[in-house]
Formats: structure tokens, sequence, C-alpha cells
């Protein structure tokens, strides 16, 4: 991606179905799981590098031992720092204590982070500061084992000043309106009351506390204390939690929004938020890699039994789209696939801008998430130059020369690396013009490859805010001279801020937003700005489930490409020599590429959840009344 667009975060879970010991025996080693995490977390760094975080729980500890660990980490390698972390004490309590260098026993007892259960988080802060108090896991604490709650997740919520209410209500006090404690706080608070009630039917049968606290263990039902918790949630999440006491969660959202999935051995449960990740970690067939359902639960009992639970009726599935276009990573096999289809279905459109000319264009990408949909772009353009070829020699009805079919026959399609990232420059200048100057060079190209008479056709895998391209990619694409640059999205217009996970909350910030607003000043129908703003403004005080997306209507006079062009224009400064085209995926073709994952709001404003339509409109509010806080 061309922007840089903060998103997502990632998630690990890992259960140890086994003693520690039939790990050391087997594997050679009881850090197995330690060694398993750090895999996981670095095969998701993909999906945060704003700070990481590890916790870990060991079953079954004699009162007076540690058995909760946790380490985090927001410095510039969060993962490599919290493993250099955790490495450095296990070496340390070895090299000071080598007697228990085979006895795996007192490793658990004497060593930090090794245990049964444990859960690994990579973050992508989407707003606010990166401070340490920011990285997940969180972890909420109590004498009580059973009390005890570690959380993270994969998530934002649309309505967190109404859960920090009713936490209120309950009678809390937060420490903090982030959604992170606020939904932590709420788990805790049932996970209480269960363990509360539990005692107290122990207590009068006659149990004392010591005798109780291994029946609560076995009988405290997890997914009821997340059905009383989720109940009010409004957004997408994959929510994991590990109890004190040994019991462990991940519950998706009821819209399937974020992803979760899970695989299960007799030696392992894993949960995590790509498949490829699972795969690559556990040597786990991809069929034996399970999607969590939406609005279900996995429960991994202290007794090690796994159970798939629903906890909230699941709503029309909208799983984010985003996911395959962009964020996941490209080595699942479905996604790989997905986003080859993506480019695959835009050549059409492409052929048109190019006047059908395949041998003066050059066809290149963005690197580096965009290759995948390149390589399905030129499947396309090699079909179609494979058509024209067969045509012009059934056109010559064998009367062709030798040396005409041979001339036929070695038309070539013309694929380069045009574009190339540097790593990033450091502006250590203020002055704009310095700054500008540097920004424009974020990106270099091949020189020698293209012609004066070339098209030269780009494919990104999304424009969201367009100013890279404005500023680095078209300036230097224009410095090799081709006739016409048609920059080509294998995503749709972005049209509408996130509210789910991703750094999109401010509608001006997005450019086929900008091309709406000037479409509207060229028509002479501005007024419609001003009408939509009072739309937004009289449902402030409505119910979320009653208010109607009415930023909707600021685009309803538009086609698509009518908003593409004036993309176009905007992205091109007076300076280019090069004609500027610009080609975005539809929406159709995007269902037609990604049919699982129909989360579309980005670029339909259709929201899955209510609280969406409130954050759009809000979003537009704070536009027009020029208001820089956030929509959510």
């Amino acid at each position: 991606m061309s922007d840089p667009l903060k998103h997502e975060c990632g998630i690990a879970l890992i259960r140890l179905l086994k003693p520690l010991e039939y790990y050391k025996e087997k594997y050679g080693t009881a850090f197995y799981g330690i060694n398993k995490m750090y895999l996981m977390m670095e095969k998701q760094h993909n999906r945060g590098q704003d700070g990481a975080g590890f916790a870990s729980i060991k079953l079954d500890v004699k009162p007076g031992q540690r058995y909760i660990s946790r380490v985090r980490s927001n410095e510039a390698q969060p993962i490599q720092d919290i493993f250099a972390q955790i490495n450095e004490r296990i070496n340390t309590e070895l090299e000071e204590h080598p007697e228990i260098k085979d006895d795996v026993a007192a490793q658990k007892a004497q060593i930090p982070y090794i245990g049964e259960l444990m859960m690994g988080h990579v973050r992508y802060g989407t707003f606010g500061k990166n401070s340490i108090e920011s990285v997940h896991p969180f972890l909420r604490q109590n004498n009580w084992m059973h009390r005890n709650l570690i959380m993270a997740g994969n998530f934002n919520m649309t309505n967190v000043f109404e859960l920090f209410d009713k936490l209120v209500e309950l009678g809390q006090h937060p420490k903090d309106m982030a959604d992170t404690v606020t939904v932590m706080e709420k788990v805790g608070h049932f996970q209480d009351r269960e363990v509360s009630k539990l005692y107290k039917k122990f207590k009068a049968e006659g149990l004392s506390k010591m005798e109780s606290s291994p029946k609560i263990a076995e009988q405290l039902n997890v997914a009821k204390v997340l059905k009383k918790s989720a109940k009010d949630w409004d957004g997408g999440y994959a929510m994991g939690g590990l109890m004190g006491h040994g019991d462990a969660f991940l519950l998706r959202d009821p819209s399937g929004i974020r992803p979760a999935y899970y695989y299960q051995d007799d030696e392992v449960v894993v949960v995590a938020s790509e498949r490829p990740v699972i795969q690559t970690a556990f040597n786990a067939p991809f069929e034996e890699v399970k999607e969590l359902d939406p609005g279900k639960a996995i429960i991994i009992k202290k007794n090690g039994k796994v159970s798939i639970e629903q906890i909230l009726k699941p709503l029309e599935r909208k799983a984010c789209s985003f996911e395959r276009i962009y964020f996941s990573r490209g080595s699942d096999a479905e996604i790989y696939q997905e986003r080859k289809k993506l480019g695959h279905l835009l050549f059409p459109k492409i052929m048109e801008f190019i006047d059908h000319d395949i041998d003066n264009t050059v066809f290149s990408y963005i690197p580096n998430t965009a290759e995948t949909s390149f390589y399905g772009m030129v499947e396309a353009a090699h079909a179609a130059l494979d058509v024209e070829k067969r045509n012009a020699i059934l056109a010559g009805e064998g009367k062709l020369t030798a040396q005409e079919v041979e001339d036929t026959l070695s038309r070539k399609l013309r694929t380069e690396k045009i574009a190339i990232k540097d790593a990033k420059l450091r502006t250590f200048i203020t002055e704009d013009s310095s700054r500008d100057d540097l920004v424009a060079h974020v990106y270099d190209v091949t020189y020698g490859v293209v012609k004066e008479n070339d098209n030269l056709v780009i494919i990104d895998d999304s424009i969201v805010r367009g100013t890279t391209l404005k500023k680095s990619i078209l300036k230097m694409m224009d410095r090799l001279k081709p006739k016409k640059i048609v920059v080509v999205s294998s995503a749709p217009q972005i049209r509408y801020p996130d509210c789910y996970g991703i750094d999109m909350a401010r509608l001006e910030g997005l450019v086929a937003f900008r091309a709406a607003l000037a479409l509207h000043e060229d028509r002479g129908t501005y007024d419609t700005v001003e009408q939509i703003y009072k739309k937004c403004k009289s449902q402030v005080d409505f119910k979320d489930k009653d208010v109607i997306n009415y930023v909707k209507e600021l685009y309803a006079p538009f086609t698509d490409q009518e908003v593409s062009n004036k993309i176009g224009e905007l992205l091109s400064d007076n300076d280019l020599n090069a004609e500027v085209k610009i080609v975005y995926q539809t929406v159709d073709n995007l269902h037609k590429a990604c049919p699982k994952n129909l989360g579309d709001w980005y670029f339909t404003g259709d929201y899955p959840t209510n609280g969406g339509n409130r954050v759009v409109n809000r979003a537009y509010i704070n536009f027009f009344e020029k208001n820089d806080e956030r929509a959510y």
C-alpha cells in the first residue's frame, strides 16, 4: 500500500494440553510453548509494530508461587524486545541454578514465563499515545486466582462511552475510558459475580474456602460470563482472555468483522488472527485450521476440555474485505487466489484506458503488497495478448509468411519492477520545501525500461488518501516520460471512515471524499454539503439503530468513474507531463473475488453494526464544523 495506513492487531493464544515434561522429552525443551509463541507473533508482525505483549499462566502451582507473568514493549522492535527480555530472564535463572537444567518441575517453579497457557499480542495504535499502558495484554489482578483476568484483542468498539457509563451504573470506577479497559472490566465484573455465586453455593454445601477453589475452577461457566459481558458491545472484535485459574477463551464478533482461526490436536490448542500463522508454526494442514464462526467463542477449560459456544446471535456475515485486499498475510491459500482475482478482474477496464495498446504498455506494481494482484492482472493481460495473436494468425487465412507468424508469436507482455520503495528517509530539516522534496523521494524508479510513447500501468492494492501518490510516486513515474500513467487500485474507492480497527476516522483524509466535494463545487451543487450536515446533525440524539448514513448522498449524483476522474485531477500536479488516469475496482468485482468477506463498509457505507452509522455521521459533522476530534 502506498499510503501509510495503521490498522488491525494480531492475537495468538496457546494452550499446551500435555505436561511440560512431555515437550521436554519430545522436542528437547520445556520452552516449547514460548518458542511457538515467538514464531506466531513474528508471523503476525504485519498486523502490528507499535507494541507487543506476552502473558503466561502456570497451572496447579502452590500458594505463594508466582503463576502469572507478563511482559510488554513499545520499543522500535517490540516482539524482539519482549522475547529478548524473556530469554535473558530464562538464561539468568539457568546460569544461577544449573542444577535445574533438566528438571522441568523446578524450571516451572522458579522461572517466569514458562507455563501451559499463554497469549501474545501485536498492536497497531489506531489513535492516542503509543504508551506502554496501551499495549496488550491487559491484566486485572486479584488475590483470588479465579478473579484474575488477562485480556488482549483485535478490536474497536463504536460505543465505548455507552459501555463506560454502564460500568459506572454497576458501581465501578474505571481508571480509563479506553475500550480495552472498558471491555476487560465488563468481563471481570461478570467473572467476579459468577465466582461469588459458586462460592456461596459451595459454602452452603459445607465446603471450606480451600475446598471450594478447585470446584469453582471446574464449574465456572465462561460462556455465561461472555454472554452477559458482550451483550451491549458494538464493534468488530476478536477478544482473547486468560483467567488466573487456567480457563481461556477467544470470542469473535457476531458479524465476523475481525478474523479468528483455531487448531487443535492432542498436544495443543491454538488460536490466531490468521490461518497461515498456525499452519507454519505447527505444520498444520489447511483443512484442519478452522475459522471461528461469528458470534462464537472457543473456550478452553482448565482441565483441557475445548468447546465452541454460541455467545451472541450471528448477524449478517460482514467479514472485513480489507483483510483479503491488504491486511492479512498473502501466504494464505485462499487470500492469495483472491488477490490474484482482484487484479484479473481489473484488466478489461485497464484495456480501455490504454486504448487496447498492449505492445506499448509497461505493467508494474507498487511494492510490496500489491504484487499478488499484479500477478492476476498479468495473467489476464497474457490471456488477452494470446487472443490477439490467435486472431491475427487466423485472419491471415494461411497466407502469412513464416516471418509474419514469428513476429506475431514473439509479441510479449512488458512487465517491469518500476517502483522501488527506499528505507524511510529522515526529514531532518523542518522547512516545508525541504520536507516535501524528501517525501517526494520515498520511492525511486527503474530507469531505461519505459519509452516516451509508452503507457505505464502501475497497480496498488488501494488508494486511500493519495498523499504518497501525489507527492512521490507520480512525480517519480513522470521522470520516465511515459505518455500516460494509469494507476490501478485493486480495492474500490474508499469513501467512508472505518470504526472497527483501522486508522481511517476522518472523512477529509480520504481522497474520494475530497473528489466528491470538488465535483459538487464544479457543478454548482455545493449546497448539498450543508444539507447533508443538517441531516446528520438532526440525528445526534437518535438511538444508533435509528441513525441513517446520510453521507451516501454526497456521492449519489456521480458515477464511480466521474469520482475516479476527479481523483486523477486532484493527484496530478500541473508540472506533470504525462496524462494521469485512475482505475478503481468495482464493488461487484470485489464481491466476486472475495465472496466470503463481504464487509465493504469502507466503499459502500453499509456498516455492519448500528454504531457505524453514528460514527460516519459524526465524522461528517466534525468535517463540516472543522472539528479535529475523532468520531468514536
